[in-house]
């Protein structure tokens, strides 16, 4: 598989713990850990793309229009009471 170099950001301390990771052997370089984990990322991904479309086919198929409207109606709601309480 052709691969590609790429520029990635990472917290200061993430990089640290992959770098300490490497040293001790627990992961063969930075690039292979972090190849390692967009292949879980991806991987569960698509897990939960299936999962949900198990459940939509269980449940009565896709989201309607009204229903979408009402789900992003209370998680507006919920992100407004949330950013109340930490102020």
């Amino acid at each position: 598989m052709a691969t590609v170099k790429v520029t990635v950001t990472l917290d200061e301390d993430q990089l640290a713990r992959i770098r300490a990771l490497v040293a001790k052997d627990k992961a063969t370089s930075v690039s292979g850990f972090v190849q390692h984990a967009v292949s879980v990322a991806l991987d569960d991904v698509a897990g939960w793309g299936v999962l949900l479309a198990d459940a939509l086919v269980r449940t009565g198929g896709p989201v309607t229009a009204e229903e979408r409207a009402w789900a992003d109606d209370v998680l507006r709601s919920t992100k407004r009471r949330r950013k109340r309480s930490v102020a």
